[in-house]
């Protein structure tokens, strides 16, 4: 009898990276029943209208592959919503393209620049694709931790647009008054740059932290970068959920910047088609042709119905002009019915995340690590966090769960139901 085949020995790529903490927990929530609040993504449907744009575009027989770089009726409705947004117009042709999602055109511009050896700073606690992207590419990640500001406590200002499931306008407590946020440290970020830096990695508005940066971080990090050939990569994928009254700080709002940034968004987080995975990717021309060449064997294009759909969608601006407002209520709305409550809410100006300290929660058992209080959470309470510590590389314990607030009224009302007597 032959002995049985064995699999040849091989040496992990990404030795160090397993389960991530999102997969785990939903399925946490899932085994309990538990309401989850831990994944980042909605649990109410998109515009109708989206749906019946990608379904004409089907039976238009638009179902081969779209040019590598996008549909070109796609790159120019996302150049036009740039320019409308942050006053630069990309060249459509030649400085946007269509890609799988945010995290695709993240690792595409990752392994488009960054060499062996090159150094990558990162904001953390970071985004969890990062740094196994760094590592993809040989890069070497240099993590640069924020800091806890102090943020003064105002309430939030009201916003136009359509309401969360119709509800009515809530107000939300303001921050209070001392409660510290998190924000770039940038004497650190200064200190991290060496020779050596080859890109650093912007992520605003902040997954997990709910932070965003003002147009006086954008002036401080181009002086760090001014007169070297150090490049950015600035993940924007929430750009469209910034709150009370302040606007996006894009990259492509500064000239200086702007020259030397990947800028990528996501129309999954905008339209809440987290599954349909398409994203864009806006950069000058040079940066361009460096993504396109790995773009074009890593994911070669994006589905052409769904891009089809959406520069359709896209011919009314509402929609994303809309969406600040209505995840400015689902965040009052949660914050407000968590205001009793054993948690302390740290200030979230953008994202649709909201992290809070659990010390004050007396009805968890005593020292419980982020990773035990969120299975507490899920198993005990039924609902479902992620743990800050696991957006950090190295064991980081702040004591602070994150929630995510992209979710029906009667899913968020629910949730602060089962969380308000803590």
């Amino acid at each position: 009898m032959p002995e049985t085949a064995a699999t040849p020995r091989l040496v992990s790529r990404l030795p160090r990276v397993g389960t991530t903490i999102f997969t785990t927990m939903s399925a946490l929530a899932t085994e309990h029943g538990a309401i989850n609040l831990g994944q980042g993504f909605p649990d109410f449907d998109c515009d109708p209208a989206l749906i019946e744009c990608v379904e004409r575009a089907m039976r238009a027989n638009l179902n081969q592959y779209p040019p590598m770089a996008g549909l070109p009726a796609l790159r120019e409705a996302v150049a036009g919503k740039i320019a409308r947004m942050h006053g630069r117009r990309y060249d459509p042709a030649g400085e946007i393209t269509i890609t799988a999602g945010g995290t695709q055109a993240i690792l595409t511009a990752i392994l488009a620049v960054v060499h062996p050896g090159d150094e990558v700073v990162v904001i953390e606690p970071v985004y969890d694709s990062y740094l196994p992207n760094i590592a993809l590419a040989g890069g070497v990640a240099v993590r640069v931790p924020l800091r806890r500001a102090d943020v003064g406590g105002r309430p939030s200002a009201p916003e136009a647009g359509a309401a969360a499931d119709d509800a009515p306008a809530i107000d939300a407590p303001a921050a209070p008054a001392g409660a510290t946020g998190f924000a770039i440290d940038w004497d650190a970020l200064a200190a991290a740059i060496t020779p050596r830096t080859r890109l650093v990695l912007i992520n605003s508005p902040h997954n997990p932290t709910g932070a965003s940066l003002d147009d006086a971080d954008l002036d401080r990090l181009a002086a760090l970068v001014r007169g070297t050939d150090i490049l950015l990569l600035g993940d924007e994928v929430y750009e469209h959920m910034v709150f009370d009254g302040r606007e996006h700080q894009s990259l492509a709002r500064h000239d200086e910047l702007a020259a030397r940034s990947f800028v990528v968004s996501s129309f999954g987080k905008t339209f809440h088609v987290t599954g349909w995975k398409v994203g864009y990717c806006a950069a000058p021309p040079a940066l361009t042709a460096e993504f396109r060449k790995v773009h074009q064997f890593n994911v070669f294009t994006v589905n052409t119905p769904m891009q089809a759909g959406l520069a359709d969608y896209l011919r009314d601006p509402a929609p994303w002009r809309d969406l600040a407002g209505f995840y400015q209520r689902k965040r009052d709305r949660f914050r407000a019915g968590l205001a009793g409550s054993g948690f302390r809410l740290l200030p979230c100006s953008g994202t649709y995340f909201q992290c809070a300290e659990y010390a004050g929660v007396t009805a968890a058992p005593s020292g419980l690590s982020e990773l035990d209080f969120c299975r507490w959470l899920t198993t005990e309470v039924g609902v479902a966090a992620i743990p800050l510590s696991s957006f950090y590389d190295e064991p980081t314990e702040n004591g602070i769960v994150r929630f995510c607030f992209a979710k029906r009224d009667d899913t968020l009302d629910e949730a602060i139901r089962r969380l308000a007597a803590l």
